[in-house]
């Protein structure tokens, strides 16, 4: 049996941008995605903190340190500059790895989406 379950989470980072005019994805600091385990490229779910929209997009590696949290493509409607979002990312393991994984959790600064 395979079970889904928490893998990464950054928890409550402020929108930097909403770049409607894209092919869709997420843009998120470097920085911000190798703290939480998560690969470019790598299914996430952005909840928005502000309004309650949820939403399935890929993410798109951004600059190092640069507290970049943009949503690209239709999934701009679902957000605005400077609305809180959490990004979410599961893995799909047996039950028994199920009883043993540690989920990499961080909580930056939401004034800086910095992690200091």
């Amino acid at each position: 049996m395979q079970i889904e379950v928490l893998k990464s989470k950054i928890h409550r980072v402020r929108v930097t941008g909403a770049e409607l005019d894209y092919i869709g994805s997420i843009t998120i600091d470097k920085t911000l995605m190798e703290a939480a385990n998560i690969l470019p490229g790598e299914k996430v779910q952005v909840v928005n903190v502000n309004n309650g929209e949820r939403l399935e997009t890929y993410v798109i590696e951004g600059a190092a340190n640069s507290g970049e949290i943009t949503l690209n493509g239709p999934a701009a409607r679902k957000v605005q500059k400077g609305d809180l979002v959490i990004v979410i990312s599961y893995a799909i393991v047996s039950l028994e790895e199920a009883k043993t994984i540690k989920p990499a959790l961080i909580f930056p600064n939401s004034d800086t989406n910095s992690l200091d």
